[in-house]
């Protein structure tokens, strides 16, 4: 098969279109042949050598991917030859085939066209276990989202109005906060041009943020009491400090976590969760996938460079 493979860490143009060994499927794996993957911000940092896959897993880019199964390992369980599935992945998106343990495959929504659901796996996964079943928002309670235009945040804002919550949103454009409101969020901010602390100060139950240290001091004051602070990313930075003084006032708390490294069997309560709980809502209209370009797997690198101009709303696919 071709794949997308590093040639050396740097920038966009080590990505290379080359022939590598076909996957095989371990017990409880099944091949897909995939039909889209799509790009994200951990693809950029793995190549650019900063973010090695677990133990064990492809050193194939592709966090995500949809495509049919093509080949089943023994022990996989709901899965059959031939079936349309998006799956989310430790690895080896970027490709023409890719293996996966069965728990983090899932049926494509109904009604839902096979590329567009490369779109999915990452963010619905993503939002689902950390705004959902780590923060625990409610019904009539508020999230604050960083990076609202994001494919992360585009979800999260049509996830949360959804299911009966206030929604705001940071977004770095008048355009990007617009698109937000289009999807749904009650109130945004250009923090280029605004301090999102002052004008959110005290009113977010939850805080679903990809930036971290940087907004470190600014989100403990946006939370309410009992507020629930959700870290996700780093691109502002690891370090920071906080007032631990005002956290424990606001009888609030902070939790950090990711997917890749999570193990398998979480990543399919993660998975089913999803399916029970968004799948239903994507095939009813209520949420929409929202897909900035659709780039061919092969110019990877003209997808990678699309990310770091950060002018997209949604997500960037690469697909076959």
């Amino acid at each position: 098969m071709r794949a997308i493979v590093i040639s050396e860490p740097g920038g966009p143009d080590v990505l290379d279109w080359r022939e590598v060994p076909d996957p095989r499927p371990a017990a409880g794996q099944v091949v897909i042949d995939v039909t889209a993957s799509a790009v994200n911000r951990a693809d950029i940092l793995q190549r650019q050598g900063f973010y090695p896959p677990p133990k064990g897993t492809s050193d194939i880019l592709g966090l995500e991917c949809s495509g049919v199964i093509a080949e089943i390992g023994d022990g996989v369980e709901g899965f059959s030859v031939g079936d349309r599935v998006c799956a989310l992945l430790a690895g080896g998106g970027y490709a023409e085939r890719v293996a996966v343990p069965w728990q983090q495959v899932m049926p494509v929504p109904e009604g839902l066209a096979l590329d567009v659901a490369a779109s999915l796996p990452e963010v619905a996964c993503t939002v689902w276990s950390n705004v959902f079943m780590t923060a625990r928002l409610r019904k009539d309670e508020t999230l604050l989202v960083h990076g609202g235009a994001s494919g992360i945040g585009t979800m999260a804002v049509q996830l949360a109005k959804a299911f009966g919550s206030h929604v705001l949103v940071t977004a770095g454009s008048d355009d990007k906060v617009q698109r937000c409101l289009d999807l749904g969020a009650d109130e945004g901010v250009n923090y280029r041009e605004e301090d999102f602390a002052e004008k959110f100060k005290n009113r977010a139950d939850v805080i679903l943020d990809i930036i971290g240290a940087k907004y470190l001091r600014q989100n403990v004051d946006v939370l309410k009491i009992g507020g629930r602070l959700v870290l996700i990313g780093m691109q502002g930075g690891t370090v920071g400090e906080i007032d631990l003084g005002k956290l424990m006032g606001k009888r609030a708390s902070i939790s950090a976590a990711g997917l890749r490294v999570r193990p398998v069997d979480e990543k399919g309560v993660i998975c089913r969760g999803v399916v029970t709980n968004i799948w239903p809502l994507i095939s009813a209209g209520a949420i929409r996938p929202v897909v900035h370009a659709e780039v061919p797997m092969a110019d990877a690198t003209e997808a990678h460079r699309m990310l770091e101009a950060s002018e997209h709303i949604g997500k960037i696919l690469l697909v076959r």
